[in-house]
């Protein structure tokens, strides 16, 4: 499977207590990244799947099915970096454990947390249901 950079992707995601929220995707800016999201997505493996650290006023991570923070697909990915910052709230970026180890965890951010900038990739944006 591979994403087009031309087209237009979101996930729509559905929390436990009822709530949703959607995001979108930036292929162009983080290819392999939404190609391995979308292909997770696609294939259920964040079905269930909770957001086991949330560190209030910072982000939520979530994207590994045991829920212990240790969890993943089973591969890694290199990191892409783009033009893209860590300026508000809502931005969609992967958690690693060092350049080059991204798997299938990912995190959101609260806010603004330009400390983060150069060590993420970031690949999306929510666009409703931050509230």
């Amino acid at each position: 499977m591979m994403v087009d950079a031309g087209t237009k992707y979101f996930a729509n995601v559905e929390i436990e207590n009822g709530g949703r929220f959607k995001i979108e995707l930036y292929p162009d800016k983080a290819p392999i990244t939404v190609n391995s999201f979308v292909f997770l997505s696609c294939k259920g493996f964040f079905d269930g799947v909770t957001f086991h650290r949330v560190l209030e006023g910072f982000m939520a991570q979530g994207g590994d099915p045991t829920g212990t923070g240790m969890g993943g697909p089973g591969y890694q990915f290199i990191n892409e970096y783009s033009d893209l910052s860590f300026d508000k709230a809502g931005v969609v970026a992967m958690a690693n454990s060092g350049p080059d180890t991204n798997g299938s965890q990912f995190f959101i951010t609260f806010g603004p947390a330009d400390f983060l900038n150069g060590g993420y990739t970031i690949f999306g944006q929510v666009i409703e249901g931050m509230d």
